[in-house]
């Protein structure tokens, strides 16, 4: 483990306090500079502008603040914006759980989605599903099978709650939390490992610490925004009229 960065002046830590005293994924996401934010929140949400708002929003007091403003950033996602989500969902290996009836099918349903709404299928899997492949196996040839009889506009919208949750399950690895989220299944098959997956390729809390640079991350000594967002959303509103108030509330237009 690098040493945590430190006051020139100041004496040299153990290894022990120092680990200690080294900044948690959050606070490292909070003040890290607005590019390099962005940039790994696009890792959670191939959108640009979701990824500009959420990092736009910063610091978030808690990892459930956090989610709070993905969910309305998702909630205003433009088809254009879902679009270029999808674009950046990577096909994964199928898992060799299952048989060739299954893989065959599930095969063939996945092209038959691609060919009808020209992206990639994904599905969000709660943790029980997703930790049986053969459970996610089925479900995800269920759920195909199932979405394929929805006109485009029906599919959008499920599609998008879809990409909501494993976004969810992304910014949880991200920034360190405990909150719990789905598990994507993945846009190829179920149970093999994918980007939002524990041993997929998304960001998580170590990948946060070791693979984007110290320096790039290290917060400041003074934080240069004051505020925090809270996730305190009025209910029975449409979410796309929520909007976050730059003072830590958010609101819904004409209403005090």
């Amino acid at each position: 483990m690098r040493p945590s960065h430190h006051d020139p002046g100041a004496p040299l830590l153990s290894s022990d306090t120092a680990s200690d005293a080294r900044p948690s994924p959050l606070t490292r996401l909070n003040h890290a500079p607005p590019a390099a934010a962005e940039a790994a929140l696009l890792a959670c949400c191939g959108s640009h502008r979701w990824a500009r708002r959420v990092a736009a929003h910063r610091p978030y007091p808690t990892v459930e603040a956090l989610l709070a403003a993905a969910d309305e950033a998702a909630y205003d996602l433009t088809p254009g914006d879902l679009a270029e989500a999808l674009a950046g969902e990577a096909t994964t290996a199928l898992t060799d759980r299952g048989g060739l009836t299954v893989h065959t099918a599930l095969r063939a349903a996945h092209a038959h989605y691609e060919a009808k709404f020209g992206h990639a299928f994904i599905l969000a899997l709660d943790e029980h599903t997703a930790a049986d492949p053969g459970a996610a196996l089925d479900q995800t040839l269920a759920s195909l099978r199932e979405r394929l009889g929805h006109d485009e506009d029906e599919e959008r919208v499920v599609t998008a709650e879809q990409l909501r949750r494993i976004c969810r399950t992304r910014l949880v690895r991200l920034a360190g939390g405990t909150a719990r989220s789905a598990r994507c299944a993945g846009p190829a098959g179920a149970g093999g490992p994918t980007a939002s997956d524990s041993g997929g390729t998304g960001p998580s809390s170590e990948d946060w610490h070791t693979d984007h640079s110290e320096r790039a991350f290290e917060p400041p000594r003074s934080p240069d925004r004051a505020g925090s967002i809270t996730p305190g959303l009025p209910r029975g509103t449409d979410p796309v009229s929520r909007r976050y108030d730059g003072r830590g509330r958010w609101t819904v237009p004409g209403r005090a």
